[in-house]
């Protein structure tokens, strides 16, 4: 409660966060919102406006007709987007309230708790024509939530995943950022699925928390 109360007075510290006591993913994403954190710089600024573009284009000339996202975080990435039917998901509870509160007046929005052992149990009637996720697979710092989370994403995508990411193996200690080169398992897990595009990134960079640019790329795929 006490390194909490510190953060949610300096929020510049969640850039230091990942390197003090690790309890993984999960605890720390609910730690950060509920502590007055936000998505990060990727989901504000022109990066925000980017990734926008890049998925409205691509909803309206897909004539997409919904979208479900892993991982929404605090909605403030979801606030440019214009999608006929959006679900989103993510494992931070503070997180949800937040986007139910932020979107309480929009009847095109649905908001629900992410549980990635039990989601694979209640996916009847989970569908969507669109699944995205936007700078979260780096963050998946262990391997079964990894395994879990592109199953499910895969899963009740039916036509089209984005996922917005690096895509190389790095593992950084007692850290919530892990790069996976997660290609190579779409490629061996999931063969009715297939990269249909790369998109580099508008503004790169190699260092994260950088405000003006990501490490992260555009992956399109498709399923045949």
């Amino acid at each position: 409660m006490q390194l909490r109360s510190i953060l949610k007075r300096t929020p510049f510290l969640w850039r230091y966060a990942d390197q003090l006591a690790w309890r993984g993913s999960r605890s720390y994403w609910e730690a950060r919102y509920s502590g007055g954190g936000n998505s990060g710089a990727g989901s504000y600024g022109h990066l925000a406006h980017y990734k926008a573009d890049v998925l409205n284009e691509f909803v309206n000339l897909r004539q997409v007709e919904s979208v479900i996202e892993f991982g929404c975080g605090d909605g403030n990435q979801l606030s440019l987007a214009r999608y006929p039917n959006y679900v989103g998901l993510d494992v931070s509870k503070t997180a949800i309230e937040k986007c139910v509160s932020l979107f309480n007046e929009d009847s095109t929005k649905h908001f629900s708790l992410y549980i990635p052992d039990k989601f694979g149990k209640d996916t009847k009637g989970v569908a969507a024509d669109l699944g995205i996720s936007l700078d979260v697979v780096y963050h998946l710092v262990e391997d079964k939530l990894f395994s879990f989370y592109m199953g499910h994403l895969f899963q009740v995508s039916q036509k089209y995943v984005i996922i917005y990411s690096s895509n190389h193996n790095e593992i950084i200690k007692d850290s919530h950022v892990r790069h996976r080169r997660f290609t190579e398992h779409v490629a061996a897990n999931f063969k009715q699925w297939r990269l249909t595009q790369r998109l580099e990134n508008r503004y790169p960079s190699t260092q994260y928390g950088d405000a003006t640019g990501s490490f992260a790329d555009f992956y399109f795929f498709e399923k045949f």
